[in-house]
């Protein structure tokens, strides 16, 4: 009795270990990155390389320089960052010391006030989408400041070519309401360049990531340019990482003052 139940576990944990094989053989394998983007790496393995250098930290705190244009009013600000990973993303914008803005993003909601006009707002993620000029969630703004791909790419099949010395992937299936199309550098298989595209809406979201650097041994996004237009407005934004600090205490203070008014989004 005793060896069949021996036996029985054995063939059990095989069982397991030969599924487990077929299973990450089919999802793709980790590989190494170099100069020469290699051609004989397929798509998946080139999803599942990008996803194991998705940055690994409990909070953030970083100097950034940001010039933004939006065709009727052009500002270049200091901007103060923190994140607490999955949970907080925190923004001050100031000029010459002066707090200008605020910005707090939770998975739940976004929460917003201006001092120059005396604004708020303090709802879902619309304020972002308009900014942004794409539906964009917590996740999705993660993802762009870590480098790190908008969708979740596994959830459908791409095609991958070399384009430039990069990795381009194209989803084997157009999606109904939108275009997508993104590269990757060779070397960190981090995010080159990434193309949302909605015909019906006249829209389109680009982003284009410059230098990555690496802080404790973490791949981050050096420069990032963002360009969003929607039939003739084009918004464009260029974010330059001054500074970074990992896993160091960091706050959240956020209250709305009070008189402000509510901003009320146009549809």
């Amino acid at each position: 009795m005793i060896k069949m139940f021996v036996k029985k576990i054995k063939n059990k944990i095989t069982l397991i270990v030969l599924c487990s094989f077929l299973f990450s053989c089919g999802a793709g394998k980790i590989v190494t990155g170099s100069a020469t983007a290699n051609g004989s790496f397929s798509s998946k393995d080139i999803i599942k390389t990008h996803h194991t250098k998705t940055p690994i930290f409990n909070t953030l705190a970083a100097r950034v320089h940001v010039d933004y244009n939006n065709g009727k009013d052009s500002q270049s600000l200091t901007v103060s960052l923190r994140m607490e990973k999955d949970k907080k993303i925190w923004i001050k914008a100031s000029i010459l010391g002066i707090t200008l803005a605020k910005v707090l993003i939770t998975p739940d909601k976004v929460q917003y006030y201006e001092k120059i006009g005396g604004t708020y707002f303090d709802g879902d993620f619309s304020l972002l989408s308009n900014w942004l000029g794409t539906e964009i969630d917590f996740e999705k703004a993660q993802n762009i400041l870590l480098g790190q791909a908008i969708f979740d790419l596994p959830n459908w099949p791409y095609n991958s070519e070399i384009v430039n010395n990069e990795y381009k992937l194209t989803p084997q299936k157009e999606y109904d309401l939108f275009l997508h199309f993104l590269t990757l550098k060779p070397d960190t298989f981090k995010i080159a360049s990434e193309d949302v595209i909605q015909q019906n809406e006249g829209r389109r979201f680009q982003v284009f990531y410059g230098d990555y650097q690496h802080i404790e041994k973490q791949i981050f996004p050096k420069d990032i340019s963002i360009k969003a237009s929607e039939n003739e407005r084009l918004t464009e934004i260029d974010i330059d990482f001054r500074k970074i600090d990992l896993n160091v205490s960091v706050k959240f203070p956020f209250t709305i003052p009070q008189g402000y008014d509510e901003l009320i989004l146009e549809n």
